[in-house]
């Protein structure tokens, strides 16, 4: 499985981590497709599960369920600023109909 996770992202990560007392736990990310075939997204502190798909990105441990490895294949987790003082994760993936990629 292929999942990239930015830098500024795997930093975010570590922080809410400590800041929860999460430390040791991985973070699941999960999918989900609506009936628009539009993706949505979860996050959290979890353990892993025996099926779970596992992976380690910038010293993140990661961990998704079967279900959603096809949807997650080739995604980009990064943490930004949308808007002044507003930073938040977004989930660049080219799976999603409605996903244009950023300009660079």
């Amino acid at each position: 499985m292929n999942i990239t996770v930015t830098q500024a992202a795997a930093d975010q990560i570590a922080l809410a981590a400590e800041q929860g007392r999460m430390e040791g736990l991985a973070l699941r990310i999960a999918a989900k497709r609506q009936q628009d075939g539009s993706i949505e997204y979860a996050m959290g502190f979890d353990d892993a599960a025996e099926d779970d798909e596992r992976l380690q990105v910038l010293g993140v441990s990661l961990v998704v369920a079967p279900a959603s490895v096809e949807m997650l294949e080739g995604m980009t987790l990064d943490f930004v600023e949308l808007e002044p003082g507003s930073n938040q994760f977004i989930f660049l993936n080219p799976n999603d109909p409605h996903y244009i990629p950023p300009k660079s």
